[in-house]
């Protein structure tokens, strides 16, 4: 028997056993839990308030880490770059050249090299908060445990694209910067000439401006929606798997039934969903900011 095998074996053996000793010790039926609500874990309770609408909460600290780490990690491997890359320098190579790539294959060269480190910074710093969302962080300050009659928020997976406002403040420099760039490179009468499909003319075009015009404020929302939805129903499915579920439904046993996809989901949304979702709010803001300057 190899050794994959044996492991397998095992886990599916211990899965087994978990699923009858839970049974024994607390049987197959529930109770609908009134009190638990799952969406509080997604409420942001401000921690220290500063002055006005300014304050730090748990969103506001995910995004301070994710900024720290971001610049942190250009900055030290900007310091140690050698002709002979080593692993790390190898990654971040890549990485600059998929940004690049993603800059030159839809802008051209004079706005890709303006506008290749946004691009690329947009890419990074997202990539590195989605990430960050997969690691267990005491900042759930709506639950507490207590040790040594300290009072210790709670651990819990979070996400700043969970709250609407991130993606959204994103969406709208992007927004911003590719209309603006429209305007500057064609004038405003041309820009808005340029959002029309050529050889469009008469009737037609009083139906199609309308719905093209409309379009380009829907990129705004297609842009917010995408990236928001994807990972707050990603870290949704992750907690109601890991043991929501059975909490809703008071039944011990189905948490460790639910467990392994719980598990599987994890890994999926931080292998795959994390960097693909960066990847796309990348690079449709360079195709967003390529088009803005030429005429369809």
């Amino acid at each position: 028997m190899t050794k994959q095998r044996k492991i397998l074996l095992s886990v599916a053996a211990v899965y087994i056993v978990g699923l009858v000793v839970f049974g024994i010790l607390f049987g197959i039926k529930g109770h609908k839990n009134e009190s638990f609500l799952p969406q509080e874990e997604f409420h942001l309770l401000t921690w220290v308030k500063f002055f006005g609408p300014i304050g730090l909460d748990k969103g506001v600290l995910y995004l301070l880490i994710a900024g720290l780490i971001t610049t942190g990690i250009m900055v030290w491997v900007s310091k140690r770059m050698t002709t002979r890359p080593n692993r790390v320098q190898t990654a971040v190579e890549a990485l600059y050249n998929l940004c690049l790539s993603m800059s030159k294959e839809n802008m051209d060269p004079k706005m890709t090299k303006k506008w290749f480190p946004v691009v690329c910074t947009l890419f990074v710093f997202i990539l590195v908060s989605n990430l960050l969302g997969y690691i267990p962080l005491p900042v759930n300050s709506g639950e507490k445990f207590h040790i040594f009659g300290l009072s210790i928020p709670s651990f819990q997976i979070y996400a700043a694209d969970t709250n609407v406002g991130f993606p959204l403040t994103l969406s709208l420099m992007v927004f911003f910067a590719y209309n603006i760039e429209g305007v500057r490179a064609q004038g405003f009468i041309g820009y808005t000439k340029s959002l029309i499909p050529r050889g469009v003319k008469g009737p037609m075009l009083g139906m199609i401006f309308p719905l093209e015009i409309l379009s380009n404020f829907l990129r705004l929302l297609s842009l917010t929606i995408r990236l928001w939805a994807n990972l707050l129903a990603g870290h949704l499915l992750i907690a109601f798997m890991a043991g929501d579920l059975a909490v809703l439904l008071g039944l011990q046993v189905l948490g460790w039934v639910t467990l392994p996809f719980g598990i599987a989901i994890f890994l999926f949304e931080a292998v795959l969903i994390a960097g693909l979702q960066a990847f796309i709010f990348a690079i449709l803001a360079a195709i967003y900011l390529g088009g803005a300057v030429t005429r369809h």
